[in-house]
């Protein structure tokens, strides 16, 4: 059995920094550092979960290359089962390139690769039969499985009893609720950003946002407000409130996966049995640690790491 498959985006992240301006075309800028690291939202949920003490599973897309085999090592090595790992030799693997300013915000080129050509065909269903929670997190950077597909599949996990959570990337192209609308009825936990939510909905505040996203058929809206904490809608009968951000004067030096990480955080904790509100807290914490390094998953290390922040900082 496992507590979680994350389903959806594994990216190779290579990490400039820092980078508060860009040279002309044709001259060279200097930078501190360049580094590879491991990233995309569900290979992040996936190892953070592993570190957080939970069995995960990843199930997505790379392509025959080098930074197919990297990632694959990165779950090896951090415990996360690859059985629905696919690969397409005829693609390459899903990349970004983060520039990191001196301010810790980042901006992303982004190539899509395999995360493109991942399909409900690739699906492991004997992994997603196995795992209590199935959580997929990447809708609008997978070509193939954005749309029907992505219905299809949440709504057969819900037929087989699963409890299902979901989180999406920014769409540049603007489809937004024409691609996912009809998904939410078949969605236990929705984790989107403030600004995601806000194009989902149409709506600006908090109250209203959550409100439609709940008519919507989603039975928990979780609302991530970055260094604001985040905004829970439990159901469509008891009004929405507000989780403080932990760690509020931190001076963060890499916010890359921090949205990530805040999903691991409140997933696990939700695995683990805690109300809402301490799921929040959690998640609130495993965001605040995981900005203190650089990379997606570099920040968090164990359970007892974000617990003992969370109890410190709201206990």
């Amino acid at each position: 059995m496992f507590d979680i498959a994350c389903v959806g985006i594994i990216v190779a992240d290579v990490i400039a920094k820092p980078v508060d301006s860009l040279p002309e075309k044709g001259l060279l800028g200097q930078v501190g550092s360049i580094r590879l690291l491991n990233g995309g939202n569900a290979m992040t949920a996936a190892v953070n979960c592993s570190k957080l003490g939970l069995s995960s599973a990843m199930l997505g897309k790379i392509g025959g290359d080098a930074f197919g085999g990297f990632l694959k090592g990165v779950l090896s090595e951090n415990k996360v089962n690859i059985d629905g790992l696919a690969v397409d030799k005829n693609a390459q693997t899903a990349a970004s390139v983060a520039l990191v300013g001196s301010d810790g915000e980042r901006t992303f080129l982004h190539c899509v690769g395999a995360d493109g050509t991942f399909s409900i065909d690739d699906v492991n269903w004997g992994i997603i039969e196995k795992s209590k929670l199935v959580f997929l997190t990447g809708s609008f950077l997978m070509d193939k499985f954005d749309g029907a597909q992505t219905v299809g599949f949440l709504k057969r996990c819900k037929e087989t009893g699963k409890t299902t959570a979901l989180d999406v990337c920014w769409d540049s192209r603007g489809r937004w609720g024409e691609l996912l609308n009809h998904a939410l009825p078949y969605v236990d936990i929705f984790l989107p950003s403030i600004d995601e939510a806000r194009k989902l909905t149409g709506a600006d505040a908090l109250d209203e946002i959550s409100e439609r996203l709940i008519g919507a058929g989603v039975k928990t809206a979780v609302i991530k407000l970055g260094k604001n904490g985040c905004y829970i809608r439990e159901n469509k009968n008891t009004p929405g409130y507000a989780v403080r951000a932990c760690l509020e004067d931190i001076k963060p030096v890499d916010t890359t996966g921090a949205g990530d990480s805040f999903c691991s955080g409140f997933l696990t904790a939700y695995i683990k049995g805690m109300d809402l509100q301490d799921c929040a807290r959690f998640a609130n914490a495993a965001g605040a640690i995981s900005v203190t390094r650089q990379g997606a998953t570099t920040g968090i290390e164990s359970y007892n790491q974000v617990y003992n922040l969370m109890k410190e900082d709201y206990l």
